[in-house]
């Protein structure tokens, strides 16, 4: 596969996940008033990055099929830098 396309995969993954963080603290801010910037952040970023971290590993260890639940269902191949 082309650079770019595992360049635009792994972005739409990232976006994915983000937006995921996002959903939840809105859901969450429904319920509890949040004034402070700081902690609506933070929120979004705990969130976002616990949101990819349970996806990647069902995806990796239970079923492929959990990758969509992060944009895509097949994760970007990186080649290394030697090959």
């Amino acid at each position: 596969m082309s650079v770019l396309y595992n360049y635009l995969l792994s972005l739409v993954r990232t976006l994915a996940s983000i937006a995921a963080g996002w959903l939840v603290t809105q859901a969450v801010r429904l319920g509890i008033q949040v004034d402070s910037a700081l902690v609506v952040s933070a929120l979004t970023s705990a969130f976002a990055a616990v949101y990819y971290a349970v996806f990647r590993f069902a995806e990796l260890h239970i079923s492929s099929r959990f990758g969509w639940l992060l944009g895509y269902a097949e994760p970007p191949q990186y080649q290394d830098a030697l090959g």
